[in-house]
This record gives C-alpha cells, structure tokens and sequence, in this order.
C-alpha cells in the first residue's frame, strides 16, 4: 500500500509493506505510476545495481536511478526481480522506450525513512517535482 501527500514543488510518498524488500519494489511501482504516460514501444528490462551508505539513503538512490533511466529513455513499469544486499540491491526492472509523462528532478534526502514498525516496513520519501 502506498499513499501520495503533496507539497508545494515536492511529493511525498508513504510507503507500508510486508518486507523490508516489499518497501522497494512498492516505492519503484508508485514511481512508475508517476512517470508512465500509456503504450509506447515493446518491453524491455534493464539490470539495476545501487549501493549507499544505509538502507534510507539505498532506497532514495533506487528511486533515483529509476528517474535517472526515464530521463535517458527508459520509462519503468514494473520490477520483475529484486534481491536486496547487506550494501546495495540488484533488481530487473521491465519498461518501455519513451519520456516519462512529467518533469520529476530527484528523490530527495528530506523527511527520509525506512524502517520496521511492529511487523511491517515502511517508508517515506519525497520528490522534487
């Protein structure tokens, strides 16, 4: 489950899932939501590779190599694997060739989470729009 709360200029994204790995892979799909624009040509999948310095920072750098693949033309739909390491995470992400649907700068570092609450994960991050 995801839910957008907006800001002037920004968008922040409220991520609550099963897992830790659930956190990404619902944070990716939400930004899909948001950059895709309908049908453009076949499918392609790209291997994704991301390391930070801890799990907040990996999963504002995920997003943001996903907004790095729209700007060059790949536009993400979906994860179709992903595993998650002790310093970074490896993932095929499925997409289209085309522009992402809107302007979206980055994910920023400001109001960043990612942590266990009770049995579940969640998450937040916010976009420069």
């Amino acid at each position: 489950m995801h839910r957008w709360v907006e800001h002037t200029a920004e968008l922040e994204l409220e991520i609550d899932a099963a897992t830790e790995a659930g956190v990404f892979v619902e944070a990716a799909e939400a930004l899909s939501g948001l950059l895709n624009a309908g049908e453009r040509g076949e499918p392609e999948r790209r291997e994704v590779e991301v390391t930070a310095p801890d799990r907040p920072a990996l999963l504002a750098e995920w997003l943001n190599e996903l907004v790095f693949l729209s700007e060059q033309g790949f536009v993400p739909e979906r994860v179709i694997a992903f595993e998650l390491g002790a310093a970074g995470l490896r993932a095929t992400v499925e997409g289209r060739a085309g522009a992402p649907r809107g302007l979206l700068k980055a994910v920023t570092y400001h109001r960043l989470q990612l942590a266990p609450e009770g049995v579940r994960w969640r998450g937040r991050v916010v976009l420069d729009v």
